[in-house]
């Protein structure tokens, strides 16, 4: 399997692995939500790439519809902007305010 399809895999093993624990096998609520990423996120040497205003930023875009819920596309988009989180810290340009962290910012809008 590519690495590509590996991770198509993988975000739905994840999902479908905490989806439902509380309610619709479809859906996650912000409680499994929490415990995904305790659980997942755990290596600290990923923590360390992933500051905290990104997983805010990620809880932003949740539960877009205000159902309580998050459906696996709400997810989705969560486990995108951690990805793009993690790729900053990796390439040096995030982070905490100061160079490079306006340049993000316009990147992103």
């Amino acid at each position: 399997m590519s690495h590509l399809e590996q991770l198509i895999v993988s975000m739905v093993d994840v999902f479908e692995e905490y989806a439902g624990q509380e309610g619709k096998k479809n859906q996650i609520s912000m409680d499994e939500l929490k415990t995904l990423i305790d659980n997942e996120v755990s290596k600290p040497e990923f923590q360390k790439k992933i500051h905290a205003e990104d997983v805010t930023k990620a809880m932003d875009f949740l539960d877009k519809n205000h159902d309580g819920v998050v459906n696996f596309n709400e997810f989705s988009r969560c486990v995108a902007t951690l990805a793009r989180g993690y790729y900053k810290q990796k390439q040096g340009k995030g982070g905490k305010k100061g160079k490079g962290r306006e340049e993000d910012e316009q990147e992103d809008q």
